[in-house]
């Protein structure tokens, strides 16, 4: 299908091959932002149109996000290689989308590239490029989707700021989207620093869009699940930075069906995210992608074209459609939300841990909250100092821990609670007698490498056990992810059933993973460049197996692991 841009003042393009004539809304004139309370993504680059126009003409579609713009240097292409507004794919798609009553959000960045402020470091040609989309596509919406070692880049992450806070005094209209990745426990430390990059621009994101997907936390992940406590969490961190986030800001984007990591999102998931949504006002939903809203055809894996599970096609489409932006009620009700930092220490017996509550509001207004601590074992303490806060203030909380404790993992619950009702967190205490030191095991074989060799270890990729470098002893485990593969290396043991446990291991190198699969789920993650330890706490199932894994990113350098401990 060609394009022609016409000479007109309204950027109106013609569909040759059809006989319509779209004239493109100028930039402030879009529909309402309810609108988008639903706008999944659609990759412009993969050639199935046809599916959005039946989603859009059929199945009552009134928004979605096209994918992806990519800065080149200090230029932007669409994925396919081709120049944003003179596409003769991409532009005749979003206008036909367009006649047929559908909004659109342009995105920039994904997986495979990134938004123009991370590829150019001219402001003003930063601020060009942007307004460049909005003027050939009409949009007031943008969104960039910052993945992987760019999400780090936190010069990059300024001059976005500062192009949005450009643009938004250019186009009164404009709001923007962060798309960022987030594990169940929210946001990275970087993904945090996005929040704060904006705060020092002197603007808010008007949505904070997750990426609920790919936790690699095993298959047995419950994604609608995993997807509320991210959201939950992320709000928290929001409302940190910025006490007047609401679910309002915030958007949450799963991969429909099944996930890279072997984990699924399912129908019933979906309904999950969609209640969750109406009953808190959520400001987004949307999911990756519309291209995938459909059953496979033949035994190729298809993740790109299709779902890879059994759907009629546009379902998930179809769940998510009713969704009009929390018009159930969500945000006019009071309520409040409890979080830990951290969520986890190691105290060796008669000494003490702190740990700071946060609250926040998550709709309504402040109320006072009363906070309470269970679950203790005999000779440790808990308190509180204030014992009772307004929402949105902090407290402290302080475990003392009595000499004649036995040693172990204690989870302990805490509580707040109010008039509106209660929310808990868990806090594990793990009770030591002092002592130890790297390279020990507890019930993993193996643990510091010191054989030389990987067994009993299972690795896939090029992982190997390296002499340097260390951080103790002589060996060290060296992971080596790829293209298209993590580099993980696991070992399953068997603990005792429906035990809290400690992992620890020693890491360094980009986007550095350990954590336990199969009989209990949790991760957690590091992306620094000198050694540094990391800490899972989890409590096993009625097996008592686990498999305890470590791996890196794709396409990201080698990363080390040393002196693993489970205790």
């Amino acid at each position: 299908m060609s394009l022609a841009k016409m000479a007109a003042s309204a950027c109106a393009f013609a569909l040759a091959a059809t006989g319509v004539t779209v004239a493109l809304a100028p930039a402030g004139s879009a529909a309402t932002n309810s609108v988008y309370a639903v706008a999944p993504y659609v990759d412009m680059s993969n050639g199935q149109e046809g599916l959005l126009d039946t989603a859009v003409t059929g199945h009552g579609l009134k928004a979605y996000t096209a994918a992806f713009v990519l800065g080149e240097g200090c230029t932007q292409i669409w994925g396919d290689t081709l120049p944003i507004g003179n596409d003769p794919y991409t532009d005749p798609e979003i206008a036909r989308a367009r006649s047929e009553g559908a909004s659109v959000i342009v995105s920039s960045g994904g997986a495979s590239g990134e938004p123009l402020a991370w590829t150019c470091a001219t402001q003003s040609s930063i601020d060009a490029g942007y307004q460049a989309i909005i003027d050939d596509y009409g949009v007031t919406q943008l969104d960039f989707d910052v993945e992987g070692a760019a999400i780090a880049d936190t010069a990059a992450a300024a001059r976005q700021m500062q192009a949005m806070k450009d643009l938004k005094g250019a186009n009164p209209n404009l709001r923007f989207s962060m798309t960022l990745p987030v594990l169940t426990s929210g946001l990275t430390a970087d993904g945090v620093n996005i929040l704060k990059a904006a705060k020092n621009a002197g603007l808010r994101i008007d949505v904070v869009n997750l990426m609920t997907m790919d936790y690699y936390a095993g298959t047995g992940t419950e994604m609608g699940q995993a997807a509320v406590s991210a959201a939950r969490a992320t709000l928290a961190q929001m409302q940190s930075v910025d006490p007047g986030y609401t679910y309002a800001d915030l958007g949450i984007t799963p991969m429909i069906g099944k996930n890279d990591d072997g984990s699924t999102f399912t129908l019933a998931d979906a309904r999950t995210v969609e209640s969750f949504a109406a009953q808190n006002g959520v400001g987004r939903l949307s999911f990756w992608s519309a291209n995938r809203d459909q059953p496979c055809g033949g035994t190729a894996n298809s993740l790109p074209t299709c779902s890879e599970i059994s759907q009629n096609s546009l379902a998930f489409t179809d769940a998510f459609v009713p969704y009009q932006g929390g018009s159930g009620g969500g945000g006019t009700t009071t309520d409040f939300s409890l979080a830990l930092s951290p969520a986890s220490a190691s105290v060796v017996r008669g000494g003490s841990a702190t740990a700071t509550v946060t609250t926040a509001v998550t709709s309504g207004s402040a109320e006072s909250v009363a906070l309470s601590a269970s679950g203790a074992p005999s000779g440790v303490s808990v308190s509180f100092s204030p014992a009772s806060v307004t929402s949105g203030g902090g407290s402290t909380l302080t475990a003392a821990v009595g000499s004649s404790v036995a040693a172990g993992s204690y989870p302990i619950t805490v509580t707040g609670t109010a008039a509106s009702g209660s929310h808990s967190a868990t806090y594990t205490l793990t009770v030591t007698t002092g002592g130890g030191g790297g390279g020990g095991g507890g019930s993993l074989t193996n643990a510091g490498f010191e054989t030389g060799s990987l067994s009993p270890w299972t690795c896939t990729g090029g992982s190997s056990v390296v002499s340097a470098p260390v951080h103790s002893g002589s060996h060290a485990l060296q992971v080596t992810p790829s293209s298209s593969g993590t580099g993980e290396c696991d070992q399953t043991v068997t603990l005792s059933p429906n035990t809290a446990y400690t992992l620890t291991g020693w890491v360094q190198g980009p986007y550095a993973y350990i954590g336990v699969s199969g009989g209990a789920t949790a991760s957690t993650w590091s992306n620094g460049t000198s050694w540094n330890q990391l800490t899972v706490s989890f409590t096993t199932g009625s097996s008592g197996t686990v498999t305890v894994f470590v791996h890196g990113w794709y396409g990201q350098s080698a990363v080390d692991a040393d002196d693993f401990t489970l205790t």
